[in-house]
């Protein structure tokens, strides 16, 4: 079941919001930041440790976003057991293997 058919519930990082958007708009300033440095002709090792320091900041996020999914909607459909569990088991399990790719 795709995110976009489920019934409306609470994300698990609902509580942390407010980090996580404050995590991305940082993140937004660094991307711009990185197109500055491009555009400036600034050094090629300067703009890779910025891309490296991009790229770090995008897997701490996707870390906290994969971490607050396994405690909440896992745990929550484990717990209810059936074609649910085995569901949200699987997608977790796909995610990890995105990140773990990238």
């Amino acid at each position: 079941m795709s995110a976009t058919n489920e019934a409306p519930h609470e994300h698990g990082y609902i509580s942390d919001k407010a980090n996580y958007l404050k995590r991305m708009g940082r993140i937004e300033g660094q991307a711009r930041g990185i197109s500055r440095m491009i555009d400036d002709e600034k050094y090629c090792i300067d703009i890779l440790t910025q891309i490296s320091a991009l790229t770090r900041a995008l897997q701490v996020v996707a870390v906290g976003l994969l971490d607050d999914h396994l405690k909440t909607c896992v745990l929550d459909a484990a717990k209810l057991g059936g074609d649910d569990a085995e569901a949200k088991i699987q997608e977790a399990t796909d995610a990890i293997t995105r990140l773990v790719r990238s």
